[in-house]
């Protein structure tokens, strides 16, 4: 009956073709081998090692930390929501063979297994605090790799709605959704150096200090000049005082207001004669000093009359940078792919998959999240040749790792047979010579 069981099948309409189902051996994630590499080469396992503590005693000790941690962040690197694919997952061949050679046999933790993992070890304090730290000394790797005396941050905030009785969820009324409203820092490459998870009733600069100003002071620690961006939710006279007690640089966009436009009445009077098809555009740079600031800034606005519009679209940018109007605006606009990594994190390694109850169990979803991520970002930006490293972390997941492949085991090797498609072999050969030519022992 067994045998009868799994002979191929035939269909009536070609008698030629039989099909026959191998799901152990066969994967849909082949592509997830290079970002494994990449991993391997950052030392990416050693920082597990550092900074997460196994309690676990006796058989439960068969899958080791490292393993449970890989599994749960490539899942979420290629397009997997949660933990209920784990079960799946488990005996995927890429899953696999990522892993220790504990699991290349018995496969990869089951969803019991994994949610334990993520919502109980992981939650713990010091572990938790730990993945803070496997991230942030997961980029610093890369950092040592670049000269430039510059770095810029970028802060925003977000929302993540929430269905169900999530604990510290809350009605945002900006959002007008029930949410958590999660703060991130980014750098201008889009690595993601800090995230801080939070209730969804409170402001968008609420913990902008214990995100923030961490991070200033590492890069000051290594002789760096450190300029910062944000949106007008950040306007805050405190961040401002904070920022140049440090000596640091910022454009910071802040609302308009009646002293503000008197300031630039001139520039508000549509010009005259026909209007142009293209933008009419004036900038002004002068002193201004609201009631709650303790001395005058420097504040350089933008008027730009836009054809068939009746009124001038205006922005104002509180600065202490030194340039000339037209290069701080354009310094500031360029905040705006902060949103779009934001937008990816979203989209590709389901950044907004937070269905726990407890508040600390989505806390380290969001941070697992981030860690794919910012594989996704160091492959992107690392690893890719030149013409397709613009590509999206969805097209990445879509082109890519999504990558079908046979695994056959051998007596002494495995072989993993992708099929040549999105992925093709030389594309996969100049990978993976980039990845070997990174510096060993980096950072």
């Amino acid at each position: 009956m067994g045998e009868k069981q799994n002979q191929p099948f035939q269909l009536s309409f070609n008698a030629s073709l039989k099909v026959d189902f191998q799901g152990s051996r066969v994967t849909s994630d082949g592509g997830l081998i290079l970002v494994r590499e990449l991993d391997e080469r950052l030392g990416l396992g050693d920082l597990i090692v550092e900074h997460l503590t196994d309690a676990r005693r006796g058989k439960n000790t068969q899958l080791p930390l490292p393993d449970l941690f890989r599994q749960s962040v490539y899942s979420r690197v290629a397009g997997y929501e949660d933990v209920n694919d784990a079960q799946r997952l488990s005996q995927d061949p890429v899953f696999r063979v990522i892993g220790s050679e504990k699991v290349w046999d018995r496969g990869a933790a089951l969803t019991s297994r994994l949610q334990t993992f993520e919502t109980e070890m992981l939650a713990e304090e010091e572990n938790f605090a730990g993945l803070a730290r496997i991230n942030r000394e997961l980029i610093a790797k890369v950092e040592a790799l670049d000269a430039a005396q510059r770095v810029v941050l970028d802060m925003d905030s977000t929302e993540i709605p929430v269905y169900g009785e999530q604990e510290n969820s809350a009605y945002n009324g900006h959002f007008e959704s029930t949410c958590y409203h999660p703060l991130l820092l980014f750098n201008r490459e889009g690595d993601c150096l800090a995230a801080k998870l939070r209730p969804g009733n409170v402001h968008s600069a609420e913990d902008w200090e214990e995100v923030l100003l961490p991070e200033i002071e590492r890069q000051q620690k290594q002789g760096k000049e450190v300029v910062f961006r944000a949106d007008a939710a950040f306007a805050k006279p405190e961040i401002y005082e904070a920022l140049e007690e440090r000596d640091v640089k910022y454009a910071l966009r802040i609302p308009s207001n009646d002293s503000l436009e008197r300031d630039i009445a001139e520039l508000l009077t549509r010009p005259v004669g026909r209007p142009s098809y293209k933008p009419v555009v004036w900038y002004k740079s002068f002193l201004y000093q609201a009631a709650s600031w303790k001395t005058a800034r420097r504040v350089v606005a933008k008027v730009e009359f836009h054809f068939g519009e009746l009124f001038p679209r205006v922005g104002f940018i509180v600065t202490n940078l030194e340039t000339d109007s037209r290069a701080v605006v354009r310094f500031y606009n360029k905040r705006g792919t902060a949103e779009q990594w934001i937008k990816e994190g979203k989209q590709a390694v389901k950044m907004t998959r937070l269905s726990c109850h407890r508040f600390r169990s989505n806390e380290v979803r969001l941070w697992l999240s981030v860690m794919a991520y910012n594989l996704g970002n160091l492959w992107r930006r690392l690893v890719l040749p030149r013409r397709i490293d613009n590509w999206s972390l969805t097209s990445l997941q879509q082109r890519l790792v999504k990558t079908g492949g046979r695994l056959v085991k051998h007596a002494r090797y495995y072989w993993l047979l992708p099929a040549e498609s999105g992925l093709t072999r030389r594309l996969f050969e100049a990978m993976l010579r980039r990845i070997a030519a990174l510096p060993v022992g980096t950072g």
